[in-house]
């Protein structure tokens, strides 16, 4: 088996300078690294990552929390997360936390801290200061996904401008029976999703002198949550809303098609706008505020390459907090309300035909 020094003499270097070449770390110039990776794949050469742990003291592994991977943003962040780490080299261990107390305490004593891993990313989950710091003790950086934690860099949105602006898109298309379909404020995740989505939803009915108080529905966050609760809301048409601000892109699904199911057209009868950007907008013309999941997944593995790639791997970079920009994407499922003139003629004819 050939060993480091065999391809140092194929390829007229030293070993250090081999060494370098093959894992990426310290400075090669473009044709010594091919010198030395051709020589590497003539004998047959295999870096091992083992070996180079004991050297450099890293393992090249970044081990990822996570309370759900089977929900699309989640997805759509482990996505962002391994194309940034594989491209770099590294390897992602995945630990799924569940809301129990005891495999959450096993997750952070055991897994993250006596497992070799260099690096932790965060995603949905509000760090304890306990947490944060045992695993700065050892060194390890840290990066969350979703919301600020108290002194480690995060990224997200902000999660209550763009409701904000979901709600004023409808009333500046002169809405004003506007309804917010958002998630269980007793179930929510941490970092308060649901609870800032309707605070955003609010204070721009509030700034446009609208009345919020009773148009807000706790639906689950899905698909057929927004489906059985816009049969509800839209069941009665002497209180239906002209417009629906829904939580998420799902939920803005459920709602197209109870209403298609009810016969009320969209967006002539009903507006619905939604917030996620998700793959399924598209197909349902569904006008969203798009949050690119996956670029925030990107985004945090970057913080954590950079951090691991400083002279000082446990300090953190100055931005603490990177709140990642949004975009709106008008499709065909919002428009003007009708005009009550056309509405009063409309029934004014329908009651004079024979």
């Amino acid at each position: 088996m050939s060993a480091i020094g065999d391809v140092a003499r194929l390829a007229g270097v030293s070993k250090s300078t081999a060494s370098r070449a093959l894992s990426g770390r310290g400075y090669v110039s473009d044709a010594t690294r091919e010198r030395v990776v051709q020589a590497a794949a003539d004998l047959g050469f295999v870096v091992s990552s083992n070996a180079a742990s004991l050297v450099t003291g890293q393992t090249r592994n970044v081990g990822v929390v996570i309370p759900f991977i089977n929900r699309w943003f989640f997805a759509e962040v482990l996505d962002g997360i391994e194309s940034a780490l594989i491209s770099s080299g590294y390897d992602l261990t995945l630990y799924r936390l569940s809301p129990d107390a005891e495999q959450r305490r096993r997750v952070f004593d055991y897994f993250l801290v006596r497992k070799r891993v260099d690096a932790v990313i965060a995603i949905g989950i509000e760090l304890t200061a306990r947490e944060v710091d045992q695993l700065r003790s050892l060194g390890k950086p840290i990066v969350g996904l979703g919301g600020p934690i108290e002194g480690i860099p995060t990224v997200n949105i902000d999660d209550v401008d763009v409701a904000r602006m979901a709600t004023e898109l409808l009333i500046n298309l002169g809405h004003r029976k506007i309804m917010h379909l958002g998630g269980d404020l007793d179930e929510q995740m941490d970092f308060r999703v649901h609870a800032q989505r309707l605070s955003g939803f609010r204070l721009a009915m509030s700034a446009a002198g609208l009345d919020s108080d009773d148009n807000f529905r706790a639906v689950p966050f899905d698909i057929p949550g927004g489906y059985e609760g816009a049969l509800k809301v839209l069941a009665d048409p002497r209180q239906r809303p002209t417009a629906i601000v829904a939580g998420c892109d799902e939920v803005a699904v459920g709602v197209i098609v109870a209403a298609r199911q009810l016969g009320i057209q969209i967006p002539s009868q009903l507006s619905v706008v939604g917030i996620d950007g998700h793959s399924l907008a598209p197909m349902f013309g569904l006008t969203t505020f798009e949050q690119y999941p996956s670029r925030q997944g990107s985004t945090a593995a970057s913080i954590i390459l950079e951090t691991l790639a400083g002279t000082d791997q446990g300090e953190a970079p100055r931005e603490l907090r990177r709140t990642m920009p949004v975009s709106l994407a008008v499709r065909g499922s919002t428009t003007a309300p009708a005009s009550e003139d056309r509405g009063t003629k409309s029934r004014r004819a329908s009651r004079e035909r024979p």
